[in-house]
């Protein structure tokens, strides 16, 4: 509810996108740090250690709303995001392979997400009754103890180093820096590692900006505060059912997954066309919804491809790095968003998001032409999905 906490405070389009730009500006600066200081010490300590930023972020937003809290708010949640990206898949991962169980990486994962967006939905759900009876000082607070909660959970994952390592961690040995050269010269130097990270932005960076913004789509479309979360849980069942499907669908192959980035972006632009001048509330949110189920699953087989590329120590770092990426890309999103959004429309500016996805397929599929025509080399035959 908190793109409804800032409008209803008075902040412009414009400011908001800023305010998400700030937020993203935070997670790149501390991205690649923080995953390369998971690798040198413990990923567990900046799992649990995240969580209780974003909390004092909330509630200094309900206590004393304004811009600059706002603002400081959303640099607090960018680092809590940027101690936990790198750090949560490295663990997993990690400790899947301790348990000569690597292969079900995407499939736990896919669950792992999927429960998270159960958490979501059911909070969505919540939501609205939760405003109309204690405002956001109810929901605010609700955010905190969630915030809490994670932060015990966090402290209770097991975690186990994997082979190489110095000390207690990857990058132990050689502390810090080394674990963040090592990570480095790995994504440069490795075709199959920098394509793997390279399809993470590709596919994730848009749809993960554009999600920030649907509150204000559906309210756009005629959709009353107190209605919109309920149509916010549409869209994240679908979401929540890509994540299961990951499992199932971990095998698929660079046409597969072409196709779904191309289907998922029709379904977007078809979607959004919402009222007064499109489809009905109830059909454009239903493929907006189809169009998230494939984003999501997308985005949880590129990162399984990642973690599969991935042949040295530094693991964290490795996919912090992708995390960047992803994180670089989103600013421009909301960059242009603050941009497009007042000169249109939240459905429209929705919509001309929808074009990246579908050239991203098409240079996929080009590419996947391409190299049955020349022949594939070492590293397409381990993995013919990931661009170069």
């Amino acid at each position: 509810m908190y793109a409804l906490l800032f409008s209803d405070a008075d902040l412009s389009v414009t400011q908001i996108s800023s305010l998400f730009v700030l937020w993203s500006l935070t997670g790149i600066l501390l991205e690649v740090p923080s995953g390369a200081l998971a690798d040198a010490v413990s990923r567990r300590l900046l799992l649990w250690t995240g969580p209780l930023l974003t909390a004092a972020g909330f509630a200094l937003w309900v206590l004393a709303p304004s811009y600059w809290t706002f603002a400081l708010g959303f640099v607090l949640w960018g680092a809590k995001g940027a101690f936990g990206s790198g750090a949560l898949e490295a663990l997993v991962y990690e400790d899947l392979a301790h348990l000569d169980a690597a292969d079900s990486y995407a499939r736990v994962m896919g669950r792992a997400r999927a429960a998270s967006l159960a958490g979501v939905m059911t909070a969505t759900a919540l939501a609205g009754p939760a405003l109309a009876v204690g405002g956001y000082g109810l929901v605010g607070a609700a955010s905190v103890a969630a915030c809490v909660l994670t932060a015990g959970v966090a402290l209770g994952l097991p975690e186990h180093r994997g082979a190489g390592a110095g000390g207690e961690g990857d990058g132990g040995g050689a502390g810090w820096w080394g674990a963040l050269r090592a990570g480095v010269a790995e994504a440069r130097g490795d075709r199959a590692v920098r394509g793997a990270l390279l399809l993470v932005p590709a596919v994730t960076a848009v749809w993960g900006a554009l999600d920030e913004y649907t509150p204000l789509l559906v309210r756009e479309a005629g959709a009353g505060d107190a209605e919109v979360p309920w149509w916010l849980l549409v869209i994240w069942v679908g979401a929540t059912v890509g994540s299961l499907l990951a499992g199932a669908v971990r095998g698929v192959g660079a046409g597969g997954l072409a196709g779904l980035l191309a289907g998922a972006g029709l379904a977007l632009a078809a979607g959004t066309a919402l009222p007064p001048h499109g489809l009905p509330l109830p059909a454009g949110i239903t493929l907006v919804a189809l169009a998230f189920c494939a984003f999501q699953l997308t985005t949880v087989l590129a990162d399984a491809r990642l973690q599969a590329s991935v042949r040295r120590p530094s693991r964290a770092t490795v996919t912090s790095l992708a995390g960047a990426a992803t994180e670089l890309t989103t600013v421009a999103v909301y960059a242009t968003y603050g941009l497009l959004a007042p000169q249109t429309s939240h459905g429209t500016t929705f919509a001309l998001f929808a074009t990246p996805y579908v050239l991203t397929a098409l240079a996929m599929r080009k590419r996947r032409r391409g190299s049955h025509h020349y022949g594939p080399c070492r590293h397409d035959r381990r993995d013919d999905t990931t661009p170069d």
